[in-house]
């Protein structure tokens, strides 16, 4: 018999025909899908779509919801409401019901689960790792319906907001999240703070990819903390090839041909054993879903044992939807917001690539990027914490005034203030740098 609790069921149905205020409960803890009983599943979709229009829940227009959905028959007509009505016992404890009702309903997903995934293993896949893949993201899957988090008091908040300030009092740190290795723009954001999702935009050949490399190469080389990279654009060897590149400065043309010079060999060998004691880790996937990203990037946070600071994704319109949507639109939404609860969940910043709409005309593309030019979804703009815009005059206009120089553009930024700062591109190195300013020119800083 698989697990159930039916008068855990009954008294759910019972309480929420009862007392309406308990249907606000039960539809925080639960979805009528996981009541065991056919027909209680139809009297909780019954209840909850009276629920959703503002209507009244009882018996009377219950049974008249049921009547015209079909349903009324099928769950034994108004004598079985009314045997649910009799058997009531309290609303109060209704919260602690339907707790009991969706755990049931989780071990039989479970089960369930681990059955199928049983009997393919026994029919002995082609491809295992990708079998294991599958087999996790179901499990995942079962996890997504798990307990919900409700309202939280403001003051059980107060105490951690308030130790927060006095440590930021104390330290007086301009940097409070996790450090870009840009001056200007850590001075604009403070870092890359917990749970943001921060989407970095730009049109084609503005250097999206190597602006983002560039941080997230500062975060685990410099700072030495773990970051993932989702490359659904670059393979793993182009990405490390364009790392050492630009950590080693070196030439990345003649990088990719193999004519270097003797004088560059001990920079590249640098390079390599910093890039090597980073906790850098490369999944270049092609079509991964958002169900994958996530459920990879909670597999990666285990085995670094909570310490990984940040996740970069390149870039988020070729990430494929889960399940069938009416347009792409929709999809890119989906997306979006799964990176969105991603970045709660695992209280680290989530950084996403984005393409913009292309220009209708050659002087829109010479002109800034907005908000407005975000490709396939304003639910980019929307759940996004953070927008930055790269935008490198250069590439329509290549005066000796533009060479060389990027504007990076916050167009927003949901806890801070929206202002451009410049960098320094550095083509040969396919690598963006901090600017110093001399004698009124701007001219690229770092180590050497």
């Amino acid at each position: 018999m698989p697990p159930q609790a039916l008068e855990a069921e009954v008294a759910v149905l019972s309480a929420m025909m009862l007392d309406n205020v308990a249907v606000s409960v039960v539809v925080q803890e639960m979805d009528s899908e996981d009541f065991y009983k056919p027909s209680h599943q139809k009297i909780c979709a019954g209840i909850f779509r009276l629920f959703e229009r503002g209507e009244a829940v009882d018996i009377v227009t219950l049974s008249d919801e049921l009547a015209k959905s079909g349903d009324l028959d099928k769950i034994g007509g108004e004598i079985y409401l009314a045997e649910l009505l009799d058997s009531s016992v309290s609303a109060a404890n209704v919260e602690y019901h339907a707790k009991i009702v969706r755990d049931k309903a989780m071990l039989r997903r479970m089960i369930s689960a681990a059955r199928e995934i049983a009997e393919e293993a026994y029919g002995s896949p082609d491809d295992v790792s990708e079998f294991l893949d599958r087999s996790e993201h179901r499990m995942f899957e079962i996890a997504e319906k798990g307990p919900r988090q409700g309202f939280v008091a403001i003051r059980d908040l107060l105490h951690d907001s308030f130790e927060k300030i006095e440590e930021l009092f104390h330290n007086k740190r301009l940097v409070t999240g996790v450090p870009t290795g840009y001056l200007d723009l850590d001075t604009l954001t403070s870092g890359f703070q917990p749970s943001e999702f921060i989407i970095i935009a730009g049109r084609p050949s503005m250097g999206k990819t190597a602006l983002t490399l560039n941080i997230a190469q500062h975060v685990s080389v410099t700072e030495k903390l773990p970051v993932a990279f989702f490359s659904l654009e670059m393979s793993k060897e182009s990405l490390v090839h364009r790392m050492l590149a630009g950590e080693a400065r070196v030439d990345s043309n003649r990088l990719r041909t193999g004519f270097l010079k003797e004088s560059e060999w001990p920079r590249l060998t640098t390079a390599a054993g910093k890039l090597g004691d980073a906790d850098f880790f490369v999944d270049d996937t092609a079509g991964i879903t958002a169900l994958e990203v996530r459920a990879k990037a909670r597999r990666l946070m285990v085995e670094t044992k909570g310490r990984l600071s940040m996740i970069v994704i390149d870039y988020m319109q070729l990430i494929r939807g889960h399940g069938r949507q009416e347009n792409r639109q929709q999809e890119v939404s989906g997306i979006s917001r799964s990176l969105k609860a991603l970045a709660k969940e695992l209280q680290i910043p989530v950084v996403a690539l984005s393409q913009l709409k292309r220009p209708t005309e050659v002087k829109e593309g010479v002109r800034r990027p907005m908000l407005s030019d975000l490709r396939e979804s304003g639910s980019i703009e929307q759940d996004a914490d953070v927008v930055i815009f790269i935008h490198r005059p250069e590439v329509f206009n290549p005066t000796p005034e533009n060479e060389g120089i990027a504007e990076i553009i916050i167009g927003k930024q949901r806890n801070g203030p929206i202002g451009k700062v410049r960098l320094a591109f550095l083509g040969q190195h396919t690598r963006f740098e901090n600017f110093i300013q001399d004698q009124g020119g701007y001219f690229p800083h770092y180590e050497p």
